[in-house]
């Protein structure tokens, strides 16, 4: 269905076909955001189970849990900035940003244009 991704990349590791369950116009603006990358994502986590979630220690109102986010991983500050700027061109406006992964959503129950730190 999607160029870059597939659903298990986003699955919880506890429900192995919940990352169909994945929004699908969130998966839209990600796959665009991938292309204008031009680098891999690596996805660490999209769809979250409460168990998961828990586990994880994710916020009890995680976006995760309703299949509007992803954790995409990242090394270094290049292909961070890559990514981010991607993301802000594909339309994204909620992003957090932590040492080795960056978290994007679309969350429509969230306030937007905010981006921060772990």
């Amino acid at each position: 269905m999607f160029k870059y991704f597939k659903s298990r990349e986003f699955a919880s590791p506890d429900i192995p076909s919940s990352g169909e369950l994945m929004d699908y116009n969130f998966m839209v603006r990600l796959e665009k955001a991938r292309e204008i990358a031009g680098v891999p994502f690596v996805i660490n986590s999209g769809m979250r189970s409460k168990a998961h979630n828990k586990k994880v220690n994710g916020s009890p109102r995680s976006s995760h849990l309703r299949g509007y986010a992803a954790d995409i991983s990242c090394k270094d500050s290049l292909t961070r900035w890559i990514i981010v700027n991607a993301l802000l061109e594909a339309g994204f406006k909620r992003i957090g940003i932590a040492q080795t992964f960056i978290h994007v959503d679309a969350d429509p129950k969230k306030i937007d244009q905010v981006i921060w730190t772990y």
